[in-house]
C-alpha cells in the first residue's frame, strides 16, 4: 500500500480514473438506451403507441438526468472543495480559536454539501424532463400517432 501512495497523488492518475470511470459510466448508459430502444420497438407494432412511448420517455430521461447530475458533480466537487477550504482559511485569519474554527467548518461543510445536493437535484431534475419530453415528441412522431 506505501507504493500506492506517490501514484494517487499525481493528477494524472486520478485524471485516468476518471476518464475510466466516466467511459464506463457512458457505455452502460449507451447499452441502457438501446435496450429502451429495443423494448420500445418491439411493443409498438400494435395500434396503441403513447404508452410505450410515454414509459420509453420517462425511462430517457432519467438516463440523461443521471448523467447530467453525473457530469455536473464532477465540476462541482472541486469548486465545493475550494469554497470550503477559502471558508476556513478566512474564519483562520480572523482569528477564530482552533475549537470554534473546528465547529464552524462542520457547520460550513454542511452547508455547503446541502446546496450543492439541491443544485445538483434541481438541474438533473430539469434536464431529464426536458429530455422526456422532447423524447416522448421525437417517439410520438417517428411512428406516426396513430391511435
Amino acid at each position: 500500500m506505501a507504493n500506492l501512495k506517490p501514484l494517487l497523488m499525481k493528477r494524472r492518475t486520478w485524471a485516468c480514473l476518471f476518464v475510466l470511470v466516466y467511459g464506463l459510466l457512458l457505455s452502460s448508459s449507451w447499452n441502457l438506451i438501446r435496450s429502451i430502444v429495443y423494448w420500445y420497438n418491439t411493443t409498438t407494432t400494435d395500434v396503441v403507441v403513447r404508452w410505450p412511448a410515454l414509459y420509453a420517455s420517462v425511462l430517457f430521461g432519467a438516463v440523461f438526468g443521471l448523467l447530467a447530475m453525473v457530469s455536473a458533480l464532477t465540476v462541482a466537487i472541486p469548486a465545493t472543495v475550494v469554497t470550503w477550504i477559502t471558508a476556513l482559511v478566512l474564519l483562520a485569519f480572523a482569528g477564530q480559536p482552533r475549537r470554534s474554527l473546528v465547529l464552524e467548518g462542520r457547520k460550513i461543510t454542511a452547508d455547503i454539501a446541502a446546496l450543492a445536493i439541491k443544485i445538483l437535484l434541481k438541474e438533473g431534475n430539469l434536464v431529464a424532463a426536458v429530455c422526456a419530453f422532447l423524447s416522448f415528441v421525437a417517439l410520438f412522431r417517428n411512428h406516426g400517432g396513430e391511435d
